[in-house]
């Protein structure tokens, strides 16, 4: 197999997902290639209940009856939702979902300002049409064409950074189930066959850019997910992150345990402030995620392994938060200081040990963004 810099889920997880189907003796709905149990195991991995012969590690981290209302969405006709802050695990989940149930997670249109119709519909081969014509063999088929035209899952990233003409053309797909090609005089209509779904991702901190409308969300069933706030689950996603962020790179470093929770606290200190900030001004522009917590580790441990002596230091993590957080000037780097002087400092001269080391790779990482 050719060596990915990022294999998608049904690649890397090809073994895992063979045995499983290998033994689902399950009913399936349409064309999956899974039964919904087997699909919510190979996402949330396997208990000692489900009489298993091998464990399956969980690989999504959240409430187990987001990812039941996700499978039992998408064995229905709607499309699902996937809504929630940045970084909360919504690509992760809808990629997962794809690769379990259609062994495909790749047939993806990403939405951005300059999404047209034609990325969810068609377009055509110049070159092709200006010799032979337009045919079904000179069109371009969308992600979204390809999944209808073989009954799999598509997906839609970032559906509320489209425009609202690129939304209403998914209405007709959601609803009538079809694409038609007015151009050609023959063979001029797509079908969706069974098993055909699109599971879209949308930021709740887009809210406003373009809204979607009242007949889109009716053909969708929303699910909303939630900050990752529990510590002990949030611990367990950045420490699966790193694991295999240390297994892609070839790199072996221990993570501290109290170097964790040094980031975790920090985190959480820093989200209580901002709910608490009267203004945006008070708030750092991140959002401070489970994702962002994992940049900021994965950071720090490529800067050990490359500049450092492959040891990973509290001042190396402290200089990597910063760093990564400190995005506005002077705001973002305002909040930090007042962090660092009115958290951080106490805590280290009461709790000793890294916070020390914690203080002063921060004071220093402040100071030098300054």
């Amino acid at each position: 197999m050719t060596e990915m810099l990022r294999a998608p889920a049904e690649v890397k997880y090809a073994e895992e997902l063979d045995w499983l189907e290998s033994v689902d003796d399950g009913p399936k709905p349409f064309s999956w290639r899974l039964s919904p149990r087997m699909v919510r195991l190979f996402v949330l991995g396997s208990e000692r209940s489900d009489g298993l012969d091998r464990e399956i590690p969980q690989k999504w981290f959240g409430d187990r009856s987001f990812v039941e209302r996700a499978i039992v969405t998408l064995a229905s006709d709607r499309g699902l939702l996937l809504i929630g802050d940045p970084g909360t695990g919504k690509s992760w989940l809808a990629e997962l979902l794809a690769a379990a149930i259609s062994r495909n997670s790749t047939l993806v249109v990403q939405g951005t300002a300059g999404t047209t119709e034609d990325h969810i519909k068609y377009s055509w081969n110049v070159s092709m049409v200006i010799a032979k014509g337009q045919s079904r063999d000179s069109m371009i088929p969308s992600p979204i064409m390809t999944a209808m035209e073989h009954g799999v899952i598509g997906r839609f990233e970032e559906l509320t950074r489209s425009t609202s003409d690129v939304q209403d053309a998914l209405i007709s797909i959601l609803s009538e189930k079809y694409v038609s090609i007015p151009e050609l005089d023959d063979d001029n209509i797509v079908f969706a066959q069974p098993g055909f779904s699109i599971i879209a991702t949308a930021n709740s901190r887009d809210r406003g850019v373009n809204d979607l409308s009242s007949a889109l969300k009716r053909r969708f069933n929303f699910v909303r997910i939630p900050v990752v706030t529990n510590k002990k689950s949030e611990a367990e996603i950045v420490r699966f992150r790193t694991v295999e962020l240390l297994r892609r790179h070839n790199i072996d470093l221990e993570l501290p345990p109290t170097l964790l929770d040094i980031l975790l606290r920090s985190f959480a200190d820093l989200r209580a402030a901002a709910a608490s900030a009267q203004s945006d001004d008070g708030r750092l522009e991140s959002a401070l995620s489970t994702a962002e917590q994992i940049g900021v580790l994965e950071d720090a441990i490529l800067h050990s392994n490359f500049f450092g002596d492959r040891t990973l230091k509290a001042e190396t993590l402290a200089g990597s938060l910063v760093g990564s957080l400190a995005r506005r000037t002077p705001e973002d780097l305002a909040i930090l200081n007042k962090y660092w002087h009115g958290v951080v400092e106490p805590r280290s001269k009461k709790e000793g040990g890294e916070w020390q080391g914690f203080l002063e790779g921060g004071r220093q990482a402040i100071a030098t963004l300054s």
